[in-house]
């Protein structure tokens, strides 16, 4: 897939990727949804993401991107840290982390992360 395929939705994005990222992004979706089930999808940056409140801005969404070899979750810098030790045997950013596509997702792992970034919205 071309990184400068413009996207209109995420529906389209999704259907843009090979079936094996595919199926990762839509269990991770799922994991998002769980957690928070009125968050709104959209594009930011050309990729998902899913507003955790009502008109949610950058700081207040959950993006999701596939790559080659991972699934890319991005749940802001302070989730990240929360969950450092939990997340120790994934490769991560300050405000991302990468499930490689070779392993089952830690669902329950990602929804508590979700969750944990809903609370911190809400104070």
């Amino acid at each position: 897939m071309s990184r400068k395929a413009e996207f209109k939705n995420a529906d389209e994005y999704f259907d843009a990727q090979p079936e094996n990222i595919r199926k990762v992004l839509l269990e991770l979706k799922e994991c998002i949804l769980k957690a928070e089930p009125n968050a709104t999808e959209l594009l930011n940056y050309n990729i998902p993401a899913y507003a955790l409140v009502v008109n949610g801005k950058r700081e207040q969404q959950i993006m999701i991107a596939g790559y080659k070899k991972h699934v890319g979750l991005y749940p802001h810098p302070t989730t990240m840290e929360k969950f450092d030790s939990e997340l120790s045997e994934y490769k991560r950013a300050k405000g991302s982390v990468q499930f490689p596509l070779d392993k089952p997702l830690p669902k329950e792992l990602i929804v508590r992360m979700i969750k944990y970034r809903i609370e911190l919205l809400k104070k």
